[in-house]
């Protein structure tokens, strides 16, 4: 991520407002016609940033999780509000933890929506070592992100 431009920020994101768990959508678009809000943390964020971009997705919003524990549910769900009309597919890495965790913590706050996975499948490895099956992996969760 140090040499991905669109991971930079800007010296005002550190110093003002402090740390915040849950960032609201990046894009410039009207928070009007989303009917899918996507949830993920780390490099996969701009992955599907990049993915929306390329096919002019205007439907589908991005949160970035920026906090795992205690599951940020008050934030969350403040964001998640935005976007009645929207489900929310789940991501895998710290799914395991947020499928026991995070309906609560929706619920506690008035978010009873169901939630749907897009990730790529279980593995022993963080990587397949194949940079051809990272691109079919990433190209079926890109797929399953967006299309519908």
């Amino acid at each position: 991520m140090l040499r991905l431009k669109a991971s930079s920020s800007m010296p005002d994101e550190f110093t003002t407002g402090g740390f915040r768990p849950v960032l609201p959508d990046r894009a410039d678009a009207p928070r009007t016609g989303i009917d899918r809000v996507l949830i993920a943390s780390g490099k996969i964020v701009y992955d599907l940033e990049a993915e929306r971009a390329r096919r002019g997705d205007t439907r589908t919003a991005i949160l970035r999780l920026e906090q795992y524990h205690p599951v940020p549910g008050a934030e969350l769900a403040a964001e998640l509000a935005a976007y009645p009309g929207a489900d929310e597919p789940r991501n895998q890495g710290g799914w395991p933890f947020l499928a026991l965790n995070l309906p609560e913590s929706l619920a506690a706050h008035g978010e009873h929506r169901p939630l749907r996975v897009a990730c790529r499948p279980a593995s022993a490895s963080p990587s397949t070592g194949s940079s051809k099956m990272h691109a079919a992996e990433q190209a079926e969760l890109m797929a399953r992100a967006f299309d519908r």
